[in-house]
């Protein structure tokens, strides 16, 4: 004897064993799609060390621009940079694009000042790290910056 009326199907949804296998397929889909969309050390190292090397460079020309010496100092994770005031000495430079930074956790920079003068180019080496990635920001003596990624 049925137990349904006629055309009308007892099947009325998913079973159990089908929805733990779309579950288990989105998940996968999930896991792979955050694996690819992370970007590497590298390239995050790469990221952060061209736009040091950008603001090196504006540090630079700001200097050379105004006749007033720049400063720029790292300690592990974080960098700022000075401007030289007559009236104060070194002042931290502040609420523009010399402001002071920190860097992504985990990534690294050597500790170092730089002091860019107005009137004799500087030539200096910055070293940075992330994980197992290395990479340093190169001045030459006439000014030309560059990124050096050790092989």
């Amino acid at each position: 004897m049925p137990t349904s009326a006629p055309g009308i199907s007892s099947r009325r949804g998913f079973t159990l064993l089908e929805l733990l296998v779309v579950i288990l397929i989105m998940g996968l889909a999930a896991g792979l799609i955050g694996a690819l969309a992370r970007p590497s050390d590298r390239a995050l190292l790469r990221v952060e060390a061209e736009r040091l090397a950008q603001l090196l460079d504006l540090a630079a020309t700001e200097s050379r621009l105004t006749g007033k010496p720049i400063a720029w100092t790292a300690e592990s994770a974080r960098y700022q940079f000075w401007r030289w005031r007559a009236d104060a000495g070194w002042t931290e430079a502040r609420e523009d694009s010399l402001r002071a930074r920190s860097l992504p956790p985990g990534m690294a920079i050597s500790e170092l000042r730089i002091e860019f003068d107005p009137y004799v180019p500087v030539a200096y080496e910055v070293q940075m790290s992330l994980g197992q990635a290395r990479t340093s920001i190169d001045a030459s003596p006439i000014g030309e910056v560059r990124i050096h990624d050790p092989q």
